[in-house]
């Protein structure tokens, strides 16, 4: 049963839609971006690919808690996720995008491990993120009255 707040009114379907959009294009972005720039080393460190996966979890995790829901959160996620799927594939030449080197797997899982992160830890409707609250989910402890 969904609570209804006096004189709020709902978003139209169109709305939530062209916002979940607006969202996901960070992430598309980011996955473009982060697809040609994760292998910048430094020494031995992939320090651009660990940029791309921070960057990727203030994305989801901030659009997250800006609309507190976690579909807000996987908006950019599924955005960088698919342009990554995209650079995955083998071209004709032969070339990839993201080539199986070391920036390569820290980028791609990495990434996958930062939008799960992100995604978990936004907060759900509810209010609060259900992975950190400090209270079960079952029946309530009776505790006696202090008086």
């Amino acid at each position: 049963m969904t609570e209804q707040v006096p004189g709020v009114e709902r978003p139209s379907a169109a709305l939530t839609a062209v916002t979940y959009a607006v969202l996901a294009v960070p992430g598309l972005v980011s996955g473009v971006l982060g697809g040609f720039h994760h292998s910048w080393y430094l020494r031995p460190v992939p320090v651009s690919a660990i940029g791309w996966i921070a960057l990727l979890f203030g994305l989801c995790y901030g659009a997250g808690r800006m609309l507190r829901g976690k579909p807000a959160a996987l908006a950019p996620a599924v955005g960088w996720i698919l342009v990554t799927m995209l650079w995955l594939s083998q071209r004709p030449e032969g070339d990839l995008i993201v080539a199986d080197d070391l920036s390569g797997y820290v980028y791609l899982y990495g990434g996958m491990l930062a939008v799960m992160a992100g995604v978990l830890l936004a907060p759900s409707k509810g209010g609060g993120s259900w992975l950190l609250a400090q209270h079960s989910y079952g029946r309530a402890p009776v505790r006696p009255d202090p008086s």
